[in-house]
């Protein structure tokens, strides 16, 4: 089984569950440096690839997007989103589309390009350099010259941080694959949740090369300081600080 293949199936099982780790710490944390990221989209057209359950799809809803087409390979995470959505009674707003986003998704009726494209997590569920290829010709293929690029990612799976659990989450079992490294992450809970991810060493937060090779520019990573939730307890973070499991990464494509 691909590491696409498993993502699907523990997300198939755990949606509900995987909803609610924007309450956890890293999970509030990682949502105030999204919207930091969005900025103001007022009247822009936004795409999310790899959008799950659609938490900062509705942030860029929040913060003006016209509409935001959520595209995303499992079934239960979209069903979520669009449950969600409509308890909002926010008609038009989002579309939703099953799909894998490291393939092509010309059979998809997406707009020909779009001003934002968020990518968060899904940089971390791909099992080659050719699925993470993928993902990437999407993205330059979806956005306008000039356009914005936003996405969250692991930084250092090893990081200390992540074998404690303090943060809400725990890396471990780790197996390298050829280009990077797979491993499970463990999400405390009733029950606890866990599900198989995986990095490519070109998309780990060291590395920026992908991005160049597609054309992005001003690429820049949120700094962790600017997050409100890090200002008020910055003892309780410390840990966390010394080496960031994750990233939030904004750039440009260029003209």
């Amino acid at each position: 089984m691909s590491i696409s293949d498993q993502a699907k199936e523990d997300y198939m099982n755990h949606a509900e569950q995987y909803n609610k780790f924007e309450f956890k710490p890293a999970g509030i944390l990682e949502s105030e440096l999204v919207k930091t990221a969005i900025g103001d989209v007022s009247g822009l057209l936004v795409l999310d690839l790899g959008g799950g359950a659609g938490v900062h799809a509705r942030e860029a809803v929040d913060a003006g997007a016209s509409r935001i087409d959520l595209v995303d390979i499992t079934p239960t995470m979209l069903q979520v989103a669009e449950e969600v959505e409509k308890s909002l009674e926010r008609e038009g707003r989002m579309r939703f589309f099953e799909a894998d986003v490291s393939l092509p998704l010309d059979h998809l009726p997406l707009e020909p390009a779009y001003d934002l494209i968020m990518v968060n997590w899904v940089l971390d569920h791909v099992g080659s350099i050719q699925m993470l290829e993928g993902v990437w010709k999407n993205i330059e293929k979806y956005l306008k010259p000039g356009g914005r690029f936003l996405g969250t990612r692991v930084a250092d799976p090893k990081t200390h941080c992540l074998q404690v659990g303090k943060y809400g989450y725990i890396y471990k079992n780790f197996r390298p694959i050829p280009g990077g490294l797979a491993y499970t992450v463990s999400i405390p809970g009733d029950p606890v949740w866990e599900y198989e991810a995986a990095s490519m060493e070109a998309s780990l937060c060291r590395s920026f090369e992908v991005e160049r090779k597609y054309g992005f520019i001003d690429i820049e990573v949120i700094p962790f300081e600017s997050a409100k939730t890090i200002q008020e307890d910055p003892d309780f973070w410390k840990l966390f600080l010394e080496n960031p499991p994750f990233v939030v990464v904004k750039a440009i494509k260029k003209q």
